[in-house]
């Protein structure tokens, strides 16, 4: 029996859920004063393990689209006006979330919800085109990418000149390009998320969802066999160095960038994620497509309690980032006997290093991602009711 396009797979609603309470680690990360990505393992796996959330995120809402467009005429409409409101919220609660300051005029964050909506915005004209033409192009963004990066890098030089090289910071650079000045005398936008390839993987997964509405079977053989196939591509790609992403893992050798070298199974596991490249991407969505068979079946309070968050994402995304930022004020309280200004500068990004005696270890990181994510179960889980009873039309934009 095909999956109904209005009932709802458990294992999407798991694996969202998972996706949001891994992304608070590393969140909680930023204001934890610890690096990332080194310079010991245990950081590096800690920051590591939420490189799967904005693939899936990304992916999945891809997915979200194509079966709100079963079940309603105006999926363009709705996307459309759906990326321009996560456009704005990311210019202005969630920047405030991050910030807890109003200093707009020295810094601005095009994160993960910016890129988000503006591709909503973009797959809006997308799905005017056949299903099968918007998965094409998706894949095609996603693997071909890469080819161009030398190409990109030479319009990037050139782009300047005519006064264009914000939009190409936005489109393909993002956090590795000069901040976009917002209009004469403006504040900048440091763009974290660009556009490419990141419209590619929201399109991949609205074609994704014609194969979620095939009968159990054919469905788990699918995933199965994308997802182990991503991910043995991955292996075989980065292992050799063959494509797909602009830095070798090899690692340099100690002392060459003034820091030691990555160990190897680390630099293996650590492709290039801004932009994704194409190694990026099958390493992460491969093992997440793979497990959503795996996942139907799953039953126990676990599941259980991924699924609250994996039916309100957004709602918990918006409460999640205000919520960490304000224990981190708290644990400075408690351990240095006052809250740091630090914890008030421009976070996430061209935040000054923490101050002396402010970092924290692992252990304690962990117990306030721990603290945040039951805080955050019981106001998800009351707003996932409400969305269950109700149908006002605003609830489909938070």
């Amino acid at each position: 029996m095909a999956h109904s396009p209005g009932s709802r797979l458990a294992s999407i609603d798991i694996i969202r859920g998972a996706v949001m309470v891994l992304m608070a680690i590393d969140h909680v990360r930023v204001y934890s004063g610890l690096p990332g990505g080194g310079p010991t393992p245990g950081i590096f796996l800690t920051r590591w393990v939420t490189h799967f959330c904005a693939p899936a995120f990304v992916f999945l809402a891809g997915t979200s689209a194509f079966f709100y467009g079963q079940k309603h005429r105006d999926l363009s409409r709705f996307l459309l006006t759906r990326g321009a409101w996560l456009v704005l919220l990311e210019l202005t609660v969630i920047r405030v979330s991050w910030t807890f300051n109003l200093d707009f005029a020295h810094y601005m964050l095009a994160g993960v919800i910016w890129m988000i909506g503006w591709c909503m915005i973009l797959l809006a004209v997308l799905v005017k085109l056949p299903i099968r033409a918007v998965g094409a192009i998706g894949l095609l963004i996603i693997a071909g990418h890469n080819l161009l990066d030398s190409r990109f890098f030479q319009l990037a030089s050139t782009m300047p000149e005519h006064g264009l090289g914000w939009l190409w910071t936005i489109l393909y650079f993002g956090f590795f390009a000069e901040p976009v000045q917002l209009g004469a005398g403006g504040p900048p936008l440091i763009v974290l998320y660009s556009i490419v390839p990141w419209i590619g993987v929201m399109a991949a997964g609205y074609a994704f969802g014609t194969i979620l509405t095939a009968d159990p079977a054919r469905r788990r053989r699918l995933c199965l066999g994308i997802g182990l196939s991503a991910t043995a591509l991955f292996v075989v790609l980065r292992g050799l160095n063959l494509y797909g992403d602009p830095s070798p893992w090899g690692g340099t050798p100690d002392g060459a960038d003034g820091r030691p070298a990555m160990p190897a199974l680390l630099a293996f596991l650590n492709p290039s994620k801004y932009p994704a490249s194409l190694n990026f991407l099958l390493m992460t969505l491969g093992p997440t497509i793979a497990l959503i068979p795996v996942l139907e079946s799953a039953r126990g309070k676990l599941a259980e309690w991924l699924s609250v968050f994996g039916r309100v994402p957004f709602f918990f995304y918006l409460l999640h980032i205000p919520l960490i930022h304000a224990l981190a004020l708290l644990v400075s309280k408690v351990r240095l006997g006052a809250v740091s200004p630090w914890l008030f500068t421009n976070h996430p990004m061209g935040n000054p290093p923490a101050p002396d005696g402010y970092t924290w270890g692992l252990g304690l990181l962990y117990a306030v991602w721990a603290l945040a994510i039951v805080l955050l179960y019981f106001a998800c889980r009351r707003y996932a009711d409400v969305k269950a009873r109700r149908s006002d039309g605003w609830l489909r934009y938070l």
